[in-house]
C-alpha cells in the first residue's frame, strides 16, 4: 500500500491531516490481503517529506483540547507514533526535508530510505517546546544517545547520509529512485509469509524491555500457546508454518496464503 502525504504546500500536519494519516494505517492494520506500507511526501518543488506539526494551526487554537493539549489523533502525530498495536511493516521513504513532526513521523517507521539531499530536523526546542511526538521518547534509541541529544538541543540538520552512518537510515539514493526503492524493498518484505511478519513485529515490541533469556522464554511459551502474543502463537498454528519447509524440500517457491 502506498500511502501520499499530499497536503501543500510542505504537508505540514494538523489535527484532520493526522487522523487522515492513521485511517490510512488502521486499514494498512486492518486488511489481510495489504501487508506492508510505503509512506512519503507527494509531489512538490521543494521536495519536503513534511515539515511536521502545523505551527500556524497551533497559534490558531485549532485541534487544542482542555484537557490532552493538541488533539494528535489515536496514533499520535501523523498516525503512527502512537499506534503501537501495529502488526504490519511501514517503510518511510523520505525525500526530501522531514522537520519536526515528519521527523518524528519517519522515525515511527520500521525502516527508512532516504534521497540524496534530504535531511531531518528538530526545531522544537529553538519554538519554544520538546520534540514529544517521539523524539524525546524514540531518537535516543535509533542513534547513539549523545547524537540525539544534540539534534534535539540544537535543531541542526542531519543529513541523509549522516543518518546512514548513524544505521537510523537503510539507504540513500538519487530523489527519482526513492519510491521505486521503497517499493522494492516492500515487494521482499511482502515475499514473506504474512503471518510471520505480523509475528515479527509482536514478538518485538512485546520483549524490547527484557533480557534475552526472559525473551528466549517467552518463545517457549508462544509454541505451547501461553504467551499471549496471538499472532506468534498464529503463525506456529498455520498451513504457512509447515508450507515453508515443504517448499523447500520439493525445490520450488513457497505459496504463502496468511492460514
Amino acid at each position: 500500500m502506498l500511502v501520499t502525504m499530499n497536503k501543500p504546500p510542505a504537508n505540514a500536519i494538523d489535527t484532520e491531516f493526522s487522523y487522515e494519516l492513521f485511517r490510512a494505517f488502521r486499514l494498512l492494520e486492518d486488511e489481510d490481503d495489504i501487508r506492508v506500507a510505503v509512506l512519503i511526501g507527494g509531489e512538490n518543488r521543494k521536495r519536503i517529506f513534511s515539515a511536521g506539526w502545523d505551527l500556524k494551526a497551533v497559534a490558531r487554537g485549532d485541534g487544542r483540547d482542555a484537557e490532552k493539549g493538541f488533539d494528535l489523533g489515536p496514533g499520535g502525530i501523523g498516525g503512527l507514533p502512537e499506534f503501537f498495536e501495529r502488526t504490519k511493516p511501514v517503510i518511510a521513504a523520505v525525500n526530501g526535508a522531514a522537520v519536526g513532526g515528519g521527523f518524528e513521523l519517519a522515525m515511527a517507521a520500521d525502516i527508512i530510505v532516504a534521497s540524496e539531499g534530504a535531511y531531518f530536523s528538530l526545531p522544537e526546542m529553538q519554538r519554544g517546546f520538546l520534540p514529544d511526538g517521539g523524539a524525546v521518547q524514540r531518537l535516543h534509541r535509533l542513534v547513539p544517545y549523545n547524537v540525539a541529544v544534540d539534534l534535539m538541543l540544537t535543531g541542526r540538520r542531519m543529513s541523509a547520509l549522516e543518518a546512514k552512518h548513524w544505521g537510523f537510515v537503510r539507504d540513500v539514493v538519487p530523489p527519482d529512485r526513492i519510491l521505486d526503492h521503497a517499493l522494492e524493498i516492500a515487494r521482499d518484505i511482502a515475499a514473506a509469509a504474512p503471518l510471520v511478519v505480523r509475528a515479527l513485529k509482536q514478538f518485538m515490541r512485546a520483549t524490547a524491555h527484557l533480557s534475552a533469556e526472559a525473551a528466549h522464554e517467552i518463545s517457549k511459551q508462544a509454541w505451547i500457546g501461553k504467551s499471549g502474543l496471538h499472532h506468534y502463537e498464529r503463525m506456529l498454528a498455520s498451513k504457512d508454518f509447515d508450507e515453508g519447509a515443504i517448499a523447500f524440500a520439493e525445490k520450488r517457491q513457497a505459496r504463502f496464503t496468511g492460514h
